[in-house]
């Protein structure tokens, strides 16, 4: 039986059969381009799961105009390879019109921790990431869905999104995966020339540095300021933020007090960069 379903009728009928025989279902949402990052999240959907569906949706509501849906890579057949070699269950391969047909007209708004960070600079981002997984959680059913801690703030907005709207399903994070030098594991790392990955993972160690000083006693504010000056003085054009969070509302923290988040974007030529780690 092929593994590939690219219509919301047939992954429910296929998931319904799951069902029937009562097996836990995990649920791994992407946007392709598959890493090891992705494949750490399908590793430990396996781990916990009966049987394990993989989605590939390049969401249009998550970019503004002027962002890179229309390059953002796409490697159909690699991904769908790398899935079927893993043992995944389904990989569910919707069109845009059929997530958003014609009069498509709602969308899924989470206050509070989709305020600032990447939310002040991307400010509809966070809408059209709660709205795609509301849908597909809608479509899929799972009892368990994973998704990574890079990307931190999406995290908590799913969720919050998630215990809201009372949505049975269990959000389990998965731990960052890593070049061996720190780069955090991205699809947007292939934008990246040879010079600018060397200088890449400055941004990593410059937060773990930055940790460092704030758990030994530095302010905050002398932390932050010494962090986007290594940032910047690696290479790195521009910082979006650099900050300190509450780990659980992403409020911003002025004095440290654990649990806390320290979380960065920056510029490395025309890529956009976010990195996070904990603070403890």
């Amino acid at each position: 039986m092929d593994r590939i379903v690219d219509s919301e009728l047939e992954l429910r009928e296929r998931i319904h059969t799951m069902r029937l025989r009562g097996e836990h279902l995990g649920f791994v949402p992407t946007m392709g381009a598959l890493h090891a990052g992705h494949m750490a999240l399908v590793e430990s959907a396996k781990a916990r799961c009966r049987h394990v569906v993989v989605s590939i949706f390049i969401n249009p509501l998550q970019f503004a105009a002027h962002e890179d849906l229309g390059s953002y890579p796409r490697q159909l057949e690699r991904d769908t390879d790398l899935l079927r070699d893993a043992g995944v269950d389904l990989i569910y391969l919707p069109q845009a019109d059929q997530i958003y047909p014609t009069a498509f007209s709602t969308t899924v708004t989470v206050n509070g921790v989709s305020e600032g960070l990447c939310g002040a600079v991307r400010p509809h981002h966070f809408s059209g990431v709660a709205t795609i997984v509301a849908k597909l959680l809608n479509q899929v059913l799972p009892d368990a869905a994973f998704f990574g801690e890079k990307d931190y703030q999406q995290l908590k907005v799913i969720e919050r999104m998630v215990a809201d709207l009372s949505i049975p399903v269990q959000i389990i994070p998965v731990p960052t995966m890593r070049e061996a030098d720190g780069l955090a594991l991205s699809s947007r790392n292939c934008y990246l020339n040879e010079a600018e990955r060397k200088i890449a993972p400055a941004l990593y160690q410059t937060l773990v540095q930055c940790a460092k000083r704030i758990v030994a006693g530095e302010s905050t504010t002398s932390a932050l300021a010494w962090a986007e000056g290594q940032v910047l003085a690696a290479g790195f054009s521009r910082t979006d933020y650099i900050e300190l969070r509450d780990a659980q509302t992403l409020k911003p923290m002025a004095d440290y007090k654990a649990p806390a988040r320290l979380l960065a974007a920056a510029y490395l030529g025309k890529t956009r960069l976010i990195d996070n780690i904990a603070v403890e």
